[in-house]
């Protein structure tokens, strides 16, 4: 099996509008005090090359296995994606976007 790390996106008001008028809102999961996020996953090339390409990006070695940091910006053009493909798996096309 692949191993894939998370990319969390936190789902507030607005967002969580635009996910149900989507038919998408069961996508976002529950895991603090009523609070939504969006997991999107990336294959270890996806990660390296998200790293690249946003220096300020971290990657959590220690505990979740996550990429963390990313410019509000970025993960907008995620959500946007995720909404526009009804789907979570768009990083491919996400960092294809980018070229």
């Amino acid at each position: 099996m692949i191993e894939t790390y998370p990319i969390s996106i936190w789902i507030n008001e607005g967002r969580y509008k635009k996910l149900q008028e989507a038919g998408l809102s069961d996508m976002a999961k529950d895991v603090l005090a009523g609070m939504k996020v969006l997991q999107l996953e990336c294959t270890e090339a996806q990660k390296n090359e998200i790293l690249k390409l946003y220096p300020m990006a971290k990657f959590d070695t220690a505990t979740t296995k996550s990429i963390e940091l990313l410019p509000a910006e970025v993960k907008d053009k995620m959500f946007e994606l995720v909404v526009k493909r009804n789907n979570l798996d768009i990083m491919e096309g996400f960092l294809k976007s980018l070229k």
